[in-house]
Formats: C-alpha cells, sequence, structure tokens
C-alpha cells in the first residue's frame, strides 16, 4: 500500500482509521511470517533429530549436528525479539579488522611496537564505532595534541564534534 501524502485525509478520525487499518496489516503480515518461520525451524529440528541417531558423534557431520541440537535453543532465541538478527555479520565485520591484522602483529619487533600498534588500532576502531572518520579525527588528535599535551580527555572519540 503506497500512501501519498497529498492524498492523506484531512479529518483526524480519518487519518486515524487508516493509521488503525494500516498496522492491522502489518500485525497480519508479521503473525503470518512468524508463523512461517517458526514451521521452518521446527522442519528443520525434525531433520536434525531425525539424522542424529545415524552419524556417528565422531565424524565431522555427527559433531555439527550434535552442535546444532544442542544449541537450538539459543538459535530460536532471535524470535523472542525483533532487535536480534538470525546471523552475526554485524559481529564477524566489527573483528574482522583483528583477524586481518593479526599476521602483520606477528612482525612487531618490540614490546613498545606492539603496544603502539594496539593503541593505534584500539583508536581507529573506536573511531569507528563512534561514527567519526578516522582520517580526519588522527589529524585532529596529532594537532591538537602538538597544541595542548596535557588535555587527553578531550581527544576521546565520544568527546570529540562529527563534522
Amino acid at each position: 500500500m503506497k500512501i501519498d501524502a497529498n492524498s492523506l485525509p484531512n479529518d483526524p478520525e480519518q487519518l486515524k482509521q487508516m493509521l488503525l487499518e494500516l498496522q492491522q496489516r502489518i500485525d497480519e503480515e508479521l503473525a503470518k511470517k512468524d508463523a512461517q518461520i517458526h514451521e521452518l525451524l521446527q522442519r528443520y529440528k525434525d531433520k536434525l533429530a531425525k539424522e542424529y541417531g545415524k552419524k556417528s558423534e565422531k565424524m565431522p557431520l555427527g559433531k555439527a549436528i550434535t552442535y546444532a541440537l544442542n544449541q537450538f535453543e539459543k538459535f530460536q532465541r532471535y524470535l523472542d525479539d525483533g532487535n536480534l538478527k538470525i546471523d552475526n555479520n554485524r559481529a564477524e565485520r566489527a573483528i574482522k579488522p583483528f583477524v586481518m591484522g593479526r599476521k602483520a602483529w606477528l612482525f612487531s619487533n618490540t614490546c613498545n611496537g606492539a603496544r603502539a600498534s594496539s593503541i593505534l588500532f584500539s583508536l581507529v576502531e573506536t573511531a569507528k564505532a563512534n561514527g567519526l572518520v578516522v582520517h580526519d579525527y588522527i589529524s585532529h588528535c596529532l594537532q591538537y595534541i602538538a597544541e595542548q599535551p596535557n588535555d587527553l580527555e578531550s581527544l576521546l572519540p565520544w568527546n570529540v564534534k562529527r563534522d
């Protein structure tokens, strides 16, 4: 249903009725999708349970089936809260820089070099998490430290104004 702002009724009661009908349609669609998801997950769990006794727990597939059954209650948790996602893509993206940097950090020749790398990495990731442009943030920090080396609190990413 596409709503054009020019076609909205002027009467508040008509507008209220229109919004109530829209909300009812949304609720019905969500309930239908929820029922489909529950059905799919139940079929998946039934299939796992059926295959469970057929595969040795020492084989990779048997281990996977056992793991899936043991974690099934946690797996379904996303159904209880609409804010949760079925996958962990966001978490995977968040740790990707750590994974990519792991090999490079093997070549930190000294403890001080490793410490400096970890501090810089922490600043970069915290700046990203706070919605800052990393290059601009680091540039701002270096310039600010040169001018006011004793005021580091104002350089924390959540204290820096976004442009």
